[in-house]
């Protein structure tokens, strides 16, 4: 779209708006418009930096919606005609636009809300006569109106919360669609059982904000236990570059309902262990532990609102800086050290530092 054309959008939609790069993706490409007086300086922010993530200078725009959540519905259609939903998955916990934790299914999404989204998103499949796996996406506002935002013609990273509780193989429909093969199950032969989350695991420091963690993998200790899966791309001794996504794996759980999927994540989360470099670990445990997560009150600005204000705090001691500090700490005197947990926390972070022994 030109300026013009975004200008003429904007007065019918009304603002706020939402510039995208067309190429995007990853949150890459993105800006809130507020008033028109804005609207030229923030198309060419845009533009600029789709040009520089995407080779491709072009923009569109959508009506910003306020405190949404991200829903988006799973497809998978065969070149014989038959395309199938496979329920949604939720994937509002976002920071910046990037996806962190996503489940399946919805816990907000109610039987015959579901029944639209999928029927929305088989008429986008069937408008293009779509063949693969693919993901519609769409913006759930409060009021329980939803929006179309993009197709995804691909396996999206969250895919295996829809295998878990689906029981598809998802990657193996989509390599025997492509080879000219019929689906391998209809419509009415999927019963979805339980609830599934799945946590991503960057190669990020939350407390320096999220930047880059580059380095060698010195140990991986993986959880596992009823309803754990991994899907990790490392192991000890792999080297985390800076050029890439910092992504280094996923943990999925599934359970018989959100909570007791809840509690093996929490647990799976507490025994994963990566030495060697930063990762969002402590900051996924302390995420999935607040009380409006457990609730399921959060909308797709939620985490960043959260660790603007500091709400989330602090992440604790990942369980490297505790043996290194203890070991700075093992000549000291008896009775020197804090009582309190929170205070021995900061005081076995300021002797590992002293000692050369933590990089924060």
């Amino acid at each position: 779209m030109l300026p013009g054309e975004l200008a003429d959008f904007a007065r019918e939609a009304g603002y706020p708006i939402l510039l995208k790069a067309s190429a995007g993706g990853g949150g890459k490409g993105m800006r809130r418009v507020e008033r028109a007086e804005d609207l030229e300086a923030a198309f060419e922010r845009v533009s600029s930096e789709a040009r520089t993530y995407f080779g491709d200078g072009a923009v569109y725009a959508e009506k910003l919606i306020d405190k949404p959540r991200h829903v988006e519905v799973q497809i998978v259609g065969d070149s014989h005609g038959e395309r199938v939903a496979i329920g949604e998955r939720e994937c509002s916990l976002q920071r910046r636009h990037q996806k962190v934790v996503e489940e399946c299914p919805s816990p907000v999404v109610s039987g015959p809300l579901r029944e639209k989204l999928c029927a929305a998103a088989l008429a986008a499949a069937e408008a293009v006569s779509y063949t693969s796996c693919g993901t519609v996406e769409f913006l759930l506002a409060p009021d329980g109106s939803f929006y179309f935002l993009e197709m995804n013609t691909r396996l999206q990273v969250e895919h295996p919360v829809t295998e878990e509780v689906w029981g598809v193989d998802l990657a193996a429909e989509m390599i025997s669609i492509a080879l000219g093969q019929r689906l391998s199950f209809s419509a009415s032969e999927l019963v979805p059982r339980g609830h599934a989350i799945e946590c991503r695991v960057y190669a990020e420091d939350p407390r320096q904000g999220f930047a880059p963690s580059p380095g060698v993998i010195a140990s991986l200790s993986l959880p596992g236990g009823p309803g754990v899966r991994n899907d990790v791309g490392i192991e000890a001794g792999s080297s985390v570059p800076i050029d890439y996504d910092p992504m280094l794996g996923k943990l999925i759980v599934h359970g018989a309902d959100r909570a007791q999927a809840i509690s093996r994540l929490s647990r799976a989360l507490a025994e994963y262990e990566i030495s060697g470099v930063e990762t969002t670990l402590a900051l996924s445990a302390s995420l999935v532990s607040d009380p409006e997560f457990l609730a399921a009150a959060f909308d797709s600005e939620w985490l960043d609102r959260k660790l603007q204000s500091g709400v989330l705090g602090e992440t604790p001691p990942t369980r490297q800086e505790v043996l290194l500090a203890a070991v700075a700490l093992s000549e000291a005197r008896p009775g020197r050290l804090p009582d309190s947990p929170s205070d021995r926390a900061s005081a076995w972070r300021q002797a590992a530092r002293r000692e050369g022994l933590w990089r924060r």
